[in-house]
């Protein structure tokens, strides 16, 4: 795909070009810290599910001490892959995350599927997330009565392009939101998990009486239970998607992956052990809202601080969705699988402007669509099968290039348990769900077409070069953004080149 400059930009560039300093440079710079990059996994993990529904693994597992057993189990889980991905993200030195790595191993297809799949179940998930927003913001002033649905869709739509704004317009900005946010969501399941200690220091045990009755054991379930908990940890990939700008980032990515994840396992098990220390199974089971339900029990009057808390979190959980996403889509486009004007950065902001903006119309058209949360059903598979191809990635390196540097690796045995785990998400999923996964997986492999019409296929026919060349020619006069300058390319840390 063509990449053009407007004759404005390349006026801009031809007078600074003689003073223009590394730093100046039209490009994404490193300034991403540990404490930002903790803030991205946490803020991403975390979104409006631990507040609302944490019912599939009580339901599933059997019984409440079972259930806390699955959150710490899935936390572990969840640790060992991310520790995989440390190592992958500080042996390969780009941005993009399983697409860059499974283009620079298992090639091209394999990384259009990843980047399809991943397109559509991102801007779905960005979606269902502002739509809870909305409902939880507007449950404040509408304490007693339905939110209107046409209100929570405006209001979705509001700050989804606010945050679509924010990271067009500053990389500090969207960084320091991120962190906020993050802080603000901490702050909320803090209070929730205090509330949850004192009443249990009260005395109020029963509902742990018969934690781990063997007569409550739901062998059968067990295996999806451990699918729910593995599915509300999900998030932990994103970090090595901003690879590039992640400052030191051999040290920076085992550091943050190690005590985000602590941080997100310690408040999975220590919420939840608050909500049972109030509410029984049968409540949790049959509420729609557990975070709600607990504040209406313990906080009274001040109950709706727990809508403005789901609200926060969502907040913050788009933020970090569309500052790490907009990378993966610059990343695609610079390798040529996305349309090339997603690869360029705003000549003076130095964001992907492009890259976010995209995401906006997608996402507003699913807002307003009632079928969101089946697409998000549906695609639901092809993670676990991206995750499963990443990480099988170790050990075929170890195998094919035991030669390579890595800053930081783990023990093979680690890569290997998570690659079983994920298959076997992908059978149970099949098994729970085959109607649901094969429509997922018909969307999936859809897109082996599109890769041979939109990529493979070079003598396109002039009408639609020419088109594509006047439409990116535009959307730069428009944006006022050029191509990153020096194009970062993907690498592996050789020490014999």
């Amino acid at each position: 795909m063509a990449q053009h400059r407007s004759k404005n930009s390349d006026r801009r560039e031809e007078k600074s070009a003689s003073n223009l300093s590394e730093d100046d440079s039209v490009r994404l710079s490193r300034q991403v810290t540990l404490l930002d990059s903790i803030s991205l996994i946490v803020g991403v993990i975390i979104g409006s599910g631990i507040f609302i529904s944490p019912t599939s693994v009580l339901a599933y597992s059997g019984g409440i001490g079972w259930a806390l057993l699955i959150w710490l189990f899935c936390g572990i889980l969840s640790i060992l892959g991310a520790l995989t991905y440390a190592e992958l993200g500080t042996t390969f030195s780009v941005s993009g995350g399983d697409f860059s790595f499974l283009l620079e191993v298992y090639g091209t297809i394999p990384a259009f599927l990843n980047a399809f799949s991943f397109l559509v179940l991102r801007c779905a998930s960005l979606s269902v997330v502002s739509l809870t927003f909305a409902a939880n913001i507007l449950l404040i002033f509408y304490p007693d009565c339905p939110v209107p649905e046409a209100s929570t869709r405006l209001v979705a739509m509001v700050m989804l392009g606010g945050m679509v704004f924010s990271n067009s317009i500053s990389v500090p900005g969207s960084r320091f939101i991120n962190v906020l946010m993050t802080i603000a969501k901490l702050l909320a399941l803090v209070a929730i998990i205090i509330a949850g200690m004192t009443k249990l220091t009260q005395g109020n045990t029963e509902n742990f009486a018969k934690a781990f009755d063997p007569s409550e054991f739901n062998f059968r379930s067990f295996p999806l239970a451990i699918y729910s908990g593995l599915f509300a940890y999900s998030g932990w990939r994103y970090l090595l998607i901003v690879t590039e700008e992640i400052i030191d980032p051999s040290r920076t990515i085992p550091k943050a992956v190690v005590i985000s994840m602590t941080i997100v396992t310690a408040v999975y098990l220590l919420v939840n052990v608050a909500y049972f220390t109030v509410l029984s199974a049968e409540e949790v089971l049959s509420s729609t809202s557990v975070a709600q339900e607990f504040g209406q029990r313990v906080f009274g009057s001040f109950s709706w601080t727990m809508s403005l808390g789901v609200g926060l979190s969502c907040l913050g959980s788009v933020n970090g969705t569309i500052f790490s996403f907009s990378r993966f889509l610059l990343v695609a486009s610079r390798k040529g699988m996305m349309p090339s004007i997603a690869s360029m950065i705003h000549v003076d902001r130095k964001t992907p402007l492009p890259a976010a903006v995209i995401m906006m119309p997608i996402c507003v058209l699913m807002i307003m669509s009632s079928d969101v949360y089946s697409l998000i059903n549906f695609l639901s598979i092809t993670t676990w099968i991206t995750v499963a191809a990443t990480c099988s990635i170790v050990p075929y390196i170890r195998w094919k290039r035991p030669e390579l540097e890595r800053p930081f690796k783990v023990p093979l045995v680690i890569p290997v348990v998570f690659f079983l785990c994920c298959m076997f998400i992908v059978v149970m999923s099949l098994y729970s769900s085959p109607v649901d996964c094969g429509i997922g997986l018909a969307i999936f492999f859809g897109g082996i077409p599109v890769y041979y019409i939109f990529v493979w296929w070079e003598n396109k026919p002039i009408w639609f070069n020419q088109g594509m060349d006047r439409a990116t020619i535009f959307l730069q006069q428009l944006l006022c953004v050029v191509p990153p300058e020096p194009e970062s390319e993907i690498r592996i840390r050789d020490p014999n080149p």
